[in-house]
């Protein structure tokens, strides 16, 4: 058998971009979902559990450096490992 490596722990405020200073490359290393107010969400930028909000892109729209530019949302927070 072999023996399962332990996940790390997701942290409060999340980000997938890598320029962010909330950005942790190991959690990304694992397939990690997002539930917002009950849902799933699948487009889920960056996330903060305590403060109860997830940013997410606004459609096609990019900022002048061709970034997208992201909407918060506020409601119920869950990260989990899928």
């Amino acid at each position: 058998m072999t023996e399962a490596t332990p996940l790390p722990p997701l942290p409060d405020h999340l980000s997938s971009d890598a320029r962010s200073p909330f950005h942790v490359a190991a959690v990304f290393e694992h397939d990690i979902g997002i539930r917002f107010n009950g849902k799933e969400r699948l487009d889920v930028e960056e996330y903060c559990i305590s403060e109860g909000w997830i940013k997410v892109p606004a459609g096609k729209t990019v900022d002048r450096k061709g970034y997208p530019l992201l909407l918060k949302l506020k409601g119920k927070v869950e990260a989990f490992y899928r």
